[in-house]
Order: C-alpha cells, then structure tokens, then sequence
C-alpha cells in the first residue's frame, strides 16, 4: 500500500537534475527487441554477401577432408589434435566473418539507442535481482505483462510469416525435389533470404513501438512528487532556514563591527530617534566624509549613546539623515549630492568649537 501511494503522489515531470541524476547512473531507457532486430539484419547480411561463397567453399574444403579419411592417421593424441585444428581453421574462415556480423550489429544495436558509458553501479550485486518478490512483482507486474504481449506478438508475426512463405514456395519446394540437388541450396538461401526480410520488417514495427513506449515508460517511473521536487530545491538553492540563519549572522557580525567603528566618527548625523548616520572626516586623510555606521530604530539609538559616550557630537537633522540613509553605503564615501549639505554640518560644528578652543589656550 505504501509503495501504491507513493507511486500515486508522483504526479510531478522529473527535474532536469532527476533526469540528469538518473543517465549517470547508467538508467536510460533501453529497447531489448533493437538487439533482435540487428541479428536478423546481420543474419541477412551473412545470407546476401557470406553464405554464397562461403559455404561453397567449406563444403568443398570439408569434402577435400572427409572424401579419403585413410590420408588422416589417428594413431596418436598428436594425429587427432593436428586433424582437429586442421578442420577449425577451415571452419574458421566461415565463422569468423559471419560472427563479426554479428557483433558489429549488437555494438551498433547499443550505440544507436544510448551513447556508451562506464558505470560501476550498474555491475554491483543487488538483492532486488534475486529477491523472489521483486521477481515475482517483474514477472506479473506492469513491465513483465509488455514483455509477455511483445513476446506473443513476434510468436504470432513468425508463425503466420512462416506459414505464408512456406505455403506460397510449396510448389517450388515439390519441384525441387525432383531437380538438380545443386540448385537445393540456392533455393533454400532465395527462401531463407524472404524469411529474414518478412521477420525483420515486422521487428522494425516493434522496434519502434518498443523504443518508443520504453522512453515513455522510463520517464514515467522517474516522475516525482511535490515533496520530492521542494527537497530537490532546498538541496539545490539551500535550505531556507539555514539561509536565514546565515544572512543573521552575517548581519550580527557587520552590526558589532559597524558599532566598533562609531568611537573613530567625527559626527553623527540624526533624525531624533528613527535614523542615525555616523560619518568619519579628517582633513589630513584626504577625501569625502566616509558613512562608518547607520542604523534605524534601536540600532540608531545605540549609535547615539555610542557617540555621546565618547565625546562624538550629534546634530540632529530630519530631512538630512532621512534622505542621506537610503543612498550611502556604510565604508564608502558619501555620494556627491550630499557634499555642500555634510560641508555645512562639518563648518557649524568646527565654527562651534573654535571658541572653546580659543578660551581654553587663554
């Protein structure tokens, strides 16, 4: 039931992630039947190109051999083993080409449906291969009742092929019987020939419709749930929480280091309790008056107390602090349109202290 319901909750197209996940692992969807069709094809090349020629002269090789078995002395292992290498080389010549048919065709088979790659996992012994239930959920299960119909399929499509050809050549196949023995095999190559055509015409439609329902098949078992999709983000982007946890941290940390830097301001610009803006400017450093620390609120309160505790005048100024908040970055110089404003502040101030200075070297 659980198995069911997860498999119901999978109402979801795969990620490309999922999708990308899955090819490496070696899981890509696979028709067993494109196999088959390249036998009958390579079958067919052996008949039209090899088997003519070919068996024409390993019959004629084999004859040579068996014509006067008294030449070949068997009285030893030697005798016999020479005699037996002498008879695979002369069947060699037949079986090798036609074998390297064969496996020309089952490579290209593979290549043909997926490009090739090496995944050790794929190899690993599994339990769910020699499980009795996993076997037996393959056997009666959704895949093994579309191995059983394609199975039925190409055992009806050859036996009414059969039928067919047979039925048709029956005459030829009588008049034979009363012709030349040479021409048998001519006639038996012609039949065979028709034989491999019609099957492999009829594989090709199943070929097809295999390819193409085990590509629909594989995209369906990778199909996922919302839950899984929103676990596959959160893995991807990071999780929200931990992002969260990150970026306070991040501003903790500026916020005691801004606050560090509020002794070292020569002022601080206020809008009485909301905004603070605390601004370092020495003549000898050369440059702009620099933003140190800003703050709203309970920061800006703190940057005052800061500033009053040692000794660093606050001017209070609304609009000024308010305008000047939104668009200064704290360590970077204040941007251009607020020179001749921050000039005023910073003359008000010097001109202020001017006097307790003159009266203090008195």
């Amino acid at each position: 039931m659980a198995e069911g319901a997860d498999k119901e909750s999978q109402t979801e197209e795969p990620t490309e992630k999922r999708i990308r996940d899955t090819v490496e692992k070696g899981n890509l969807p696979v028709s067993r039947e494109a196999p088959i069709l390249a036998s009958l094809l390579a079958a067919m090349a052996v008949a039209a190109f090899q088997a003519r020629d070919h068996v024409a002269r390993l019959a004629e090789d084999l004859r040579v051999l068996f014509e006067n078995p008294t030449q070949w002395p068997l009285g030893s292992g030697t005798d016999a083993l020479g005699f037996l290498h002498l008879v695979t080389l002369q069947s060699a010549r037949f079986v090798l080409p036609a074998t390297g048919f064969f496996v020309v065709a089952g490579i290209l088979a593979s290549l043909l449906q997926n490009p090739p790659q090496i995944n050790m996992q794929r190899i690993q012994p599994k339990w769910s291969n020699v499980s009795p239930t996993q076997g037996w959920s393959r056997m009666f299960g959704r895949r093994g009742w579309t191995e059983f119909g394609k199975a039925l399929f190409k055992a009806s499509a050859v036996t009414v092929i059969v039928g067919w050809i047979l039925s048709s050549d029956l005459a030829v196949l009588l008049e034979t019987m009363f012709s030349d023995p040479l021409l048998l095999p001519e006639t038996i190559l012609a039949m065979s020939m028709r034989l491999l055509s019609a099957v492999a015409i009829a594989t090709i439609v199943l070929v097809a419709a295999d390819l193409l329902f085990s590509r629909i098949l594989w995209k369906r078992d990778l199909r996922m749930s919302k839950q899984e999709i929103k676990d596959e983000h959160k893995q991807s982007e990071g999780d929200p929480m931990v992002k969260a946890r990150q970026r306070q941290i991040a501003r903790e940390r500026n916020k005691r280091r801004m606050m560090s830097a509020v002794p070292r301001a020569t002022l601080v610009i206020a809008n009485p309790t909301h905004y603070a803006i605390a601004l370092r400017y020495v003549r000898e450093e050369g440059g702009a008056p620099v933003v140190v620390a800003k703050g709203t609120d309970l920061v800006a309160l703190k940057i005052r107390e800061i500033a009053e505790t040692n000794g660093v005048p606050v001017v209070e100024d609304k609009l000024l602090a308010r305008s000047m908040y939104d668009h200064v970055q704290i360590d970077q110089m204040i941007p251009p349109q607020f020179f001749k404003a921050v000039a005023e502040v910073i003359y008000y101030l010097q001109s202020r202290d001017q006097p307790r200075a003159a009266i203090g070297a008195a």
